[in-house]
């Protein structure tokens, strides 16, 4: 049976098999976005088509031609297609290979990872591809609409190119893209939070990840108790990992919505020719974009520094596992900090949420947080050293790595101009920001075994 065939194809090669069907996904698109109709003007290059469908197919946005003048409607279609293939296909291989995990570990990680994921654990493939499925229709199609109405009624588009926007923008919002028709992205937008608030709420909901959609809708969907709260609104009834995604996610876009306020509120090329009313909207959707989304209502260019560095730490840490964003993942970087604070109290279990945190849970999320930041290293040295820095900065060149790496997309204007090996490192970098956190995080489970010999303790200086 097919169904049968692929959990078996899963659970012997699960990183093999992600990695290739996303590789063929890309050769795909860069076929299709050779040929002759999907540009306007001359055929695109082998590397404009690369990065291209490299940069849709991941999710990312980072784009080496203006999406809306260089490709033509089926260009256009194209990059949607792979968009959606590439978000959806995200979504469900992430929550499948947590299913394959909970099936494959001992019985003792198999009941941890059960009650920290609850809809990959004790499922099976073909309600996590529909519930997947689910989501991403009725998020896309919702969206759609809202836009389409309201680029007809405020801004007198006509119905079929409203339509074709309002669709294209919300796919490539629900899966945090960042791919916009429009050549200043949704810069016209800024202040309109019938178009901003919309893609934001997207955004959030399909950084959130598979995982904490399913439990909040059976939470949203379970009989109110008499005498109690509705399920939905009684957080500690959630699993520890939606309450880790949660809280981590809130907190940080009130972090970036504050301080991009405040640092952006005067510069005269972002924030400084709005009203008050409109600098809060754009903080608060720049805050939200930079959670790996890649859409940009202010001109990213022409931000202070300061803005510069906490975009690149936002991008760093993403949003939520087995969803559409990218980065390190919430949950990550909220264990490093449970760790640290551990270790200052200097208590001997990691506890979240009452509940402690198994050790290979914490060494999985070191191994991962590192090597990102050691694939941020190299693809920076590998740039700078061959690029002066009058022509290209450290703190540029380390934006657009880390927007690649992360699958933002957001931009400080020099993707273009980079040299064609230079977009290579990038593509790599999408390629492995993509498909990394989650084939890396889930092989290093699946390599887990018990040792019947332990050798004796030693001890290392730290600090």
């Amino acid at each position: 049976m097919p169904g049968r065939s692929s959990a078996t194809s899963l659970r012997r090669r699960p990183a093999q098999v992600v990695t290739l069907g996303f590789l063929v996904t890309i050769g795909v698109g860069t076929a299709l976005l050779l040929l002759p109709v999907s540009s306007t003007g001359p055929r695109a290059s082998f590397v404009q088509a690369l990065f291209t469908a490299t940069s849709a197919t991941c999710v990312t946005g980072l784009a080496v031609v203006d999406t809306q003048t260089f490709w033509t409607p089926f260009g256009q279609a194209v990059i949607l297609g792979l968009i959606q293939v590439g978000g959806f296909g995200v979504m469900t291989v992430a929550s499948l290979l947590g299913l394959v995990l909970t099936r494959r570990l001992g019985l003792r990680s198999r009941l941890v990872a059960a009650e920290s994921t609850h809809s990959v654990g004790l499922g099976d493939v073909k309600k996590v591809m529909l519930g997947a499925l689910w989501i991403t229709l009725v998020a896309e199609s919702v969206l759609g609409l809202v836009l389409a109405t309201r680029l007809v009624v405020g801004y007198d588009e006509p119905l079929g190119h409203a339509l074709w926007s309002g669709f294209f923008h919300s796919v490539s919002s629900f899966n945090n893209a960042g791919f916009s028709i429009y050549s200043d992205n949704i810069m016209r937008f800024v202040t309109d939070p019938w178009i901003c608030l919309p893609m934001s709420a997207a955004v959030i909901i399909g950084g959130l990840g598979f995982p904490v959609l399913i439990e909040l809708w059976r939470h949203a969907r379970a009989p109110r108790v008499k005498g109690r709260r509705h399920t939905l609104l009684t957080a500690s009834r959630w699993s520890m990992h939606t309450r880790l995604t949660i809280t981590t996610t809130a907190v940080l876009l009130g972090v970036g919505t504050l301080f991009f306020l405040a640092v952006e509120w005067g510069n005269p090329r972002t924030m400084g020719p709005l009203d008050v009313p409109g600098k809060m909207l754009a903080s608060f959707t720049h805050s939200v974009m930079t959670r790996t989304a890649g859409f940009n209502s202010l001109d990213t260019s022409g931000m202070n520094h300061g803005s510069w560095f906490l975009t690149d730490v936002l991008m760093f840490i993403g949003g939520g596992s087995a969803g559409t964003a990218g980065g390190v993942k919430v949950g990550t970087f909220a264990l490093l900090a449970f760790i640290i604070w551990s270790e200052l109290r200097g208590d001997t279990d990691v506890t979240v949420f009452d509940r402690r945190v198994m050790p290979s849970t914490l060494r999985q999320a070191l191994v991962v947080a590192l090597t990102a930041v050691a694939l941020v290293i190299v693809s920076t040295l590998l740039i700078t050293v061959t690029v002066p820095p009058t022509v290209f900065p450290l703190d540029r060149v380390l934006f657009e790595v880390i927007s690649a790496f992360s699958t933002t997309g957001l931009s400080t204007g020099i993707t273009a101009d980079l040299d064609q090996w230079h977009q290579v490192v990038l593509v790599v970098l999408m390629f492995l920001g993509r498909l990394g956190p989650i084939t890396l995080g889930t092989g290093l489970a699946l390599r887990e075994r018990a040792k019947v010999y332990r050798y004796p303790e030693g001890s290392a200086l730290v600090g």
